[in-house]
């Protein structure tokens, strides 16, 4: 027996987790090995509710039948076929199914495998798109401060979260940030839509007109900033991002990873906001987590800016060994069943008062500086220790998951996504666990 081979199957070394504290678990893992609905089962038999949809994905809740089932058949059945200059019938099919969803105009769809990736080629087609119609000299990006956009380059350049850039040298070049939209101070215990701020959109005409607006090929922003610690955008925000965009020529691209199928009471949160952007990423909901895929929506003029020339001539050299990869169109197209059939976006819509109603009600316990919510989101920030910044929030997570529920953490922020099945009495369950674990945190 080779060395390798006498490796005990539980040994936690090889994996190098990502965005873990992975020598704090190793000590003390958290393993699941099942879940159901809205529920993961432990290592040791305990049920845990699961109050962040996993990772914001897991939006139809936990083994679905439609979706296993559809995985089960299509794997026996063709389980892999090259995108590049060849197809199967599925990803043709869930790209007009998805397409029926998105808001109108924005008629194709390109595949990809994650939220980050997605971002990427968001990016890409901005800047081919502009030099397909001789318009090269349109090369910057713009992106907003506290903005999470996943994590390859492209993404980081645009993001605006320290943590996630510090360590990388300079990114890419010609990117800028207008300011975030956080107002605590007058926009503080939020219900959907902040109040205040919407002249903060104008960032964007102040850096136009610093680097002038001729040079400007996109701006993207999370409709609402997720990974940050949810933050709601203030009334007009977007319809003022939209205007300056069109008054200059500039693709506005919204990131909705975690604001797409379902998680706002619509489709997506162009739908919820009346914006429509030029181009929309997404990923997490598309599958319901279930398997890695990504879907860039693009309106029709910036696909066919890309279809003149000879016809044997790939028109955008972009694409990636899994795109619409068989399996994962059949988790997309099951995932979109699942939510049809169950009126999960309805659901959602009908869920998002009762949810913000109980959210807040824990304002006034230990700790609690702000609560905000929108849609099917909820954050509730905590007043850090001093000096350690994030300590509070993770010890929040650490007793939640003893006491049977999981939350997701981001700096001194607890941030809440369940998947859109969820009860009303869960949604009491959650806070009524909340409110035991503010009261006895240090």
């Amino acid at each position: 027996m080779n060395e390798h081979a006498a490796i005990a199957p539980n040994n936690l070394e090889a994996f190098w987790m990502p965005f873990s504290a992975n020598r704090q678990f190793k000590q003390a893992p958290r393993m699941f090995v099942a879940a159901k609905d809205m529920h993961y089962t432990t290592a040791e038999g305990r049920q845990v509710m699961d109050g962040t949809a996993g990772l914001w994905c897991v939006n139809a809740g936990h083994c679905r039948p439609l979706i296993v089932e559809a995985i089960q058949r299509q794997a026996a059945e063709l389980d892999y076929a090259p995108a590049f200059q060849m197809g199967h019938p599925k990803a043709f099919e869930l790209a007009s199914r998805l397409a029926t969803i998105a808001p109108a105009g924005l008629d194709h769809v390109f595949f990809t495998n994650s939220g980050s990736e997605s971002v990427d080629t968001a990016l890409k087609i901005a800047l081919a798109y502009h030099r397909a119609k001789g318009d090269g000299s349109r090369f910057r990006l713009i992106g907003r401060e506290r903005g999470y956009h996943g994590v390859n380059f492209g993404g980081i350049s645009v993001g605006g979260i320290v943590g996630n850039r510090k360590m990388f040298g300079t990114l890419l070049t010609g990117v800028d940030h207008m300011r975030h939209t956080h107002d605590a101070e007058r926009n503080g215990f939020s219900r959907g839509e902040a109040e205040y701020g919407a002249e903060l959109a104008d960032d964007l005409a102040r850096i136009a007109a610093l680097h002038d607006p001729s040079t400007i090929a996109a701006v993207i922003v999370e409709p609402v900033a997720g990974s940050t610690g949810v933050l709601p955008p203030p009334k007009g925000y977007l319809k003022r991002l939209r205007e300056i965009c069109d008054q200059h020529g500039i693709l506005l691209i919204f990131d909705e990873v975690i604001t797409g199928y379902g998680r706002m009471g619509t489709a997506f949160a162009a739908d919820y906001f009346g914006v429509t952007p030029d181009i929309m990423v997404t990923a997490k909901g598309l599958t319901n987590g279930v398997i890695p895929m990504g879907a860039v929506y693009v309106k029709d003029e910036i696909y066919e800016a890309f279809m003149g020339g000879a016809e044997h001539l790939i028109e955008f050299a972009h694409g990636y060994t899994y795109s619409g990869n068989p399996i994962a169109a059949a988790a997309g197209l099951a995932t979109l069943e699942t939510y049809k059939e169950d009126g999960l976006f309805e659901r959602a819509k009908a869920l998002e008062p009762v949810w913000a109603e109980a959210i807040h009600s824990l304002k006034g316990e230990p700790h609690v500086i702000d609560i905000r919510t929108i849609g099917l989101i909820g954050a509730i920030e905590l007043e850090p220790i001093a000096g350690e910044p994030t300590k509070r929030a993770f010890a929040a997570f650490l007793k939640a998951y003893e006491a049977g529920l999981l939350i997701r953490t981001t700096g001194d922020i607890i941030a809440l996504s369940p998947p859109l099945i969820i009860s009303e009495d869960q949604i009491g369950e959650i806070v009524e666990t909340l409110r035991t674990i503010l009261k006895i945190l240090d």
